[in-house]
């Protein structure tokens, strides 16, 4: 099976704990769904927030979702003047057998005009 990376990226209103979890549940299962993916086949997440972020630990929200075998890690994003800000970013390393051009990244929630070359 190849490995592949997967990105993603969701946007908050405020920062709150409730919001996160909620936020970051909807983005990690999209890009399972979206995929065709198991938890199986996930190697590792990470998960960046912009520095506006300091609520709770995305990865917490992700735990939830029954990914307590898969490696999670959280780190901040560069605070760069003039960034979208309440920004979660995903990269997903997962086992996939979809060629890169049928990968599907995912942007939800204002996050689409990260990468509009790569929303869905």
């Amino acid at each position: 099976m190849t490995v592949r990376a997967i990105r993603g990226a969701t946007r908050l209103g405020r920062d709150d704990p409730g919001e996160m979890a909620d936020a970051v549940r909807e983005l990690v299962r999209e890009i399972i769904e979206r995929n065709q993916l198991r938890t199986d086949n996930l190697i590792s997440v990470l998960f960046t927030a912009t520095p506006d972020l300091v609520s709770a630990f995305p990865a917490t929200a992700a735990r939830s979702l029954g990914l307590a075998d898969v490696p999670l890690l959280c780190a901040q994003e560069l605070a760069v003047e003039g960034a979208l800000e309440r920004v979660v970013r995903v990269m997903v390393t997962a086992e996939c057998d979809r060629p890169r051009k049928h990968i599907v990244h995912v942007y939800l929630r204002g996050a689409e005009v990260l990468r509009e070359d790569l929303a869905d």
